[in-house]
């Protein structure tokens, strides 16, 4: 079975995405429903709601609306990685009420949308600090040429649990490069950080990807991070421009079939249930 640790929900009708007007092909309705079908016939069983970015004053009104979706017969969501702000001053209360939620499975703030030095700000640097030694994870979403600064950002919270998505964004349509490879080298030599397998063939060719397009980037995270620091996500919608859900579930089979029960297990949920227990 699958923990889907990265599932993104677009309802229009319900939220506001700023960012959806310049998102060609994903900006319609992805709803819970269309992806429960596909996503139990893939195996999925568990599953944690990535935030979509939602304007600043509905981040709180988007884990709302999720919870209400767990709330059904039979949901697969088990909770939330939420959106924040830490660059403001309102994190640490916000913090504070989220800890309070154990609905709550922890962060993101996407920071290849942000201002390049968002990541070095002294005040975003001390609030993603605050998760130190509590429950909460924070999700690294990061192109390459970022690279420098998150890992500063990691080096400066030592004891927070980061989870770098999509193999830290690889360039695989241009084919690998120094500045990936490396830095996925640099990013598993922080304990502290467990690599997501997930998002990777929005990054190839998104009509002519392969299993052998993907598997040097695949394989090169984990065999970089092994596999009690990897973990699985769909990035559902983004993958549907790439196929969809069926497709990339098949392709993760096909990458680790070579792979021992156990090893394919971490990937699958065994890792992401030791860092969000249900």
């Amino acid at each position: 079975m699958l923990f889907d640790t990265h599932l993104h929900i677009v309802d229009r009708q319900a939220l506001d995405y700023p960012w959806l007007s310049g998102a060609g092909d994903l900006n319609q309705d992805n709803l819970y429903d269309d992806y429960a079908r596909d996503a139990l016939r893939c195996g999925i069983s568990n599953v944690l709601h990535m935030e979509v970015d939602v304007a600043p004053a509905r981040i709180d009104d988007e884990t709302n609306y999720v919870r209400e979706i767990s709330r059904r017969a039979g949901s697969l969501v088990r909770g939330v990685i939420a959106a924040c702000r830490p660059e403001e001053n309102g994190f640490a209360d916000y913090l504070e009420r989220s800890l309070a939620d154990p609905f709550v499975k922890g962060f993101r703030r996407v920071l290849h949308v942000a201002a390049d030095d968002t990541a070095a700000r002294p005040l975003f640097r001390e609030n993603i600090r605050r998760l130190s030694a509590t429950r909460m994870s924070f999700d690294l979403c990061v192109f390459p040429y970022q690279f420098e600064t998150v890992l500063a950002l990691v080096d400066h919270c030592p004891d927070v649990c980061f989870i770098l998505d999509h193999c830290a964004n690889p360039p695989i349509k241009d084919g690998m490069d120094d500045v990936w490879r490396n830095g996925i080298v640099e990013f598993s030599r922080r304990p502290n950080v467990t690599a997501k397998i997930s998002g990777v063939i929005a990054y190839g060719d998104l009509e002519n990807w392969s299993v052998d397009s993907l598997r040097p980037y695949v394989e090169h995270t984990i065999e970089s991070f092994g596999w009690d620091r990897v973990v699985w996500g769909s990035d559902w919608p983004v993958c549907t421009l790439g196929g969809g859900l069926t497709p990339w579930v098949a392709a993760t089979h096909a990458l680790t079939s070579g792979c021992s029960a156990e090893e394919r297990d971490k990937l699958y949920q065994a890792n992401a249930k030791r860092i969000w227990p249900m």
